[in-house]
């Protein structure tokens, strides 16, 4: 399978990127010469983690009928202070609500994701530090 993107040049710093048929702009804040008129392309790789390692364990867990109220994953970056600025460690926190979730298998179901199924996480693990947390309330 092959991806591609074309990435077309507004104005200042942006930039309208086609990703399969979805717009999606970037831009730099104004101290950085853009008008924030859309995200920096950098924190958009925190964005790319968390949609394909949550879709991942929504799968899995579907697959175990296990139901959840509410699902977030939220993925907190740090960057070097010297350029290049690259991410230098990631914090994938997978958050679930609802009641009579079975910890054992959240927990299968996101080590999957991290070991076997997310590309994207596949890709940063060779470069960047990576943990993980789960959080079950009812």
């Amino acid at each position: 399978m092959k991806h591609s993107i074309n990435a077309e040049y507004k104005s200042g710093m942006a930039f309208d990127i086609d990703v399969m048929g979805h717009n999606v702009r970037v831009d730099a804040s104004p101290e950085h010469g853009g008008t924030g008129s859309g995200p920096s392309p950098k924190p958009l790789m925190l964005a790319a983690l968390a949609g394909c390692t949550g879709m991942d364990v929504v799968s899995m867990l579907d697959k175990m009928n296990i139901k959840f109220d509410e699902f977030s994953v939220k993925v907190d970056g740090e960057t070097a202070e010297e350029h290049p600025k690259k991410y230098l460690r990631m914090n994938a926190a997978y958050r679930f609500k609802g009641k009579n979730i079975p910890h054992d298998k959240v927990e299968y179901a996101v080590k999957l994701s991290i070991e076997k199924y997310c590309g994207v996480m596949a890709v940063y693990k060779e470069s960047v530090e990576m943990s993980h947390s789960i959080e079950i309330t009812e």
